[in-house]
């Protein structure tokens, strides 16, 4: 009764790993049109292998997006262009240059301090001793609310609004009207009514005050003891003015002359952002204009403005972000793939990566690496078709011998490329014990009907 079952448990050992199980492997002498090489991974090889042209598929522009970059700078506005195409790249900043601000001659303000010179000489001393003490001590007269100012002997004058000339001749007037010389010479002595905020990525936060002559960007951003940005690719010099915003990148301004003598005009707000998102620069438009809320309620009007086109903008970016996830969950987006197969922990296919390649290392690990005890980590391939047409089925194996432990830092620095097929051999043990595990059922049917026979 044993004779059959040590002929049967014979015929399947010689002829088990033929024609039981059929086990994959990597041969360069096939029978078919296929040319497979086998390549060893050496440092020269992995950079051979990396030169060939790659271009990972890059995320759509909105993931790089903030919700201050869009068309029309307030928000009774239009609604920011929308992503027809999730893989149209565009900018990361808009530049949106304010308004040229026109010549005028400097008016006078309130907080402004003038200074009134006279002669010092004859009975122009005596009329006029409230006037040669403020000269002869460089003590000026401040513009009070109500926009005049107090001269001892002849009152209060009214030069809120005026040029220089034009309150000359007012003060010509009122000292004639009083029997007084009219001999002086009147000057600006400190300009307090016109002035520039500039704060965020600045060594120090100031406020710049614009005289007879014209204030430009460059110098308030100097007067702030220059930018503190890391980064400037990421980094804008945004300009709150009337309600509306205006930007200018950093790459820009510092590359275009033109923008650094952006011209500012009076209550305008310098603010230097070093990241994409508005939080800051809108925190800081908000104080500013919470400070003139009691003035011009006209701003409160305008910061709500800034904030539902802020808020508008943020929700359609996150809509079309959302849209585009959705997409790659349903596996509507063309993606790149590498494919796994032999003794890896699961038989799948590696998505690359947007924006950057991914190495050996990254696609085995991330799928559990090489089971040690089925893998054979001396032939680990990456199986590569030729990219000439005319080779079609011509295919390079670069393979990994693992079982030094140190040529796993080769994997870390092997690139992958769409449609490379990672594949992991088995162990010569393992094809054996699958053979065994496949004909062991066969032998004890064959054994049980010959016994029954």
């Amino acid at each position: 009764m044993l004779r059959p079952f040590f002929a049967t448990l014979a015929f399947v050992a010689l002829l088990g790993c033929d024609v039981v199980y059929q086990s994959p492997s990597v041969n360069p002498l096939n029978d078919d049109d296929t040319k497979v090489r086998v390549v060893q991974m050496t440092p020269e090889t992995v950079l051979s292998a990396n030169r060939s042209a790659y271009r990972p598929k890059q995320l759509p522009g909105v993931f790089f997006a903030a919700a201050g970059a869009g068309a029309n700078p307030r928000g009774s506005g239009a609604l920011p262009r929308p992503f027809e195409d999730p893989g149209r790249a565009s900018s990361l900043l808009e530049t949106r240059v304010p308004p040229q601000v026109t010549d005028a001659p400097y008016r006078i303000g309130v907080g402004d301090v003038l200074l009134l010179a006279t002669p010092q000489s004859g009975n122009t001393v005596e009329q006029l001793t409230g006037l040669l003490a403020a000269s002869n001590s460089r003590q000026g007269y401040t513009v009070q609310d109500d926009g005049a100012i107090a001269i001892p002997n002849v009152g209060r004058v009214q030069v809120r609004g005026m040029t220089i000339d034009q309150a000359e001749a007012e003060l010509f007037q009122r000292l004639v009207e009083n029997q007084i010389d009219p001999t002086f010479s009147l000057e600006i002595a400190e300009f307090n009514s016109r002035k520039v905020s500039i704060g965020g990525a600045v060594a120090q936060p100031a406020v710049a005050s614009i005289g007879l002559t014209p204030l430009y960007l460059d110098e308030a951003l100097a007067a702030a003891g220059g930018v503190n940005a890391e980064n400037l690719d990421y980094a804008s010099v945004r300009i709150y003015r009337d309600g509306t915003l205006y930007q200018i990148p950093l790459n820009e301004l510092y590359s275009n002359r033109g923008l650094q003598r952006t011209r500012l005009q009076a209550g305008d707000s310098v603010f230097v952002d070093t990241e994409l998102q508005l939080g800051q620069a809108q925190a800081y438009f908000e104080q500013e204009i919470r400070t003139a809320q009691f003035r011009q309620s006209a701003r409160i009007n305008a910061l709500n403005e800034l904030q539902a086109e802020v808020n508008i903008r943020r929700n359609a970016m996150q809509d079309t972000r959302q849209n585009y996830l959705t997409r790659l969950e349903l596996d509507s987006v063309e993606r790149d793939y590498v494919y796994l197969t032999g003794e890896v922990s699961e038989q799948s296919r590696y998505p690359l990566p947007f924006g950057k390649t991914a190495s050996l290392a990254d696609a085995l690990y991330s799928n559990g690496g090489v089971p040690t005890e089925t893998g054979n980590v001396r032939e680990i391939y990456v199986l590569r078709g030729s990219e000439d047409a005319r080779e079609f089925g011509a295919v390079t194996a670069w393979q990994l011998d693992g079982r030094n432990a140190a040529n796993f830092m080769l994997a870390t620095r092997f690139q992958l490329r769409p449609n490379d097929v990672i594949f992991v051999s088995e162990q010569p043990v393992t094809r054996w014990s699958r053979v065994i595990r496949q004909i062991t059922p066969s032998i004890i049917t064959t054994t049980v009907a010959a016994a029954a026979n």
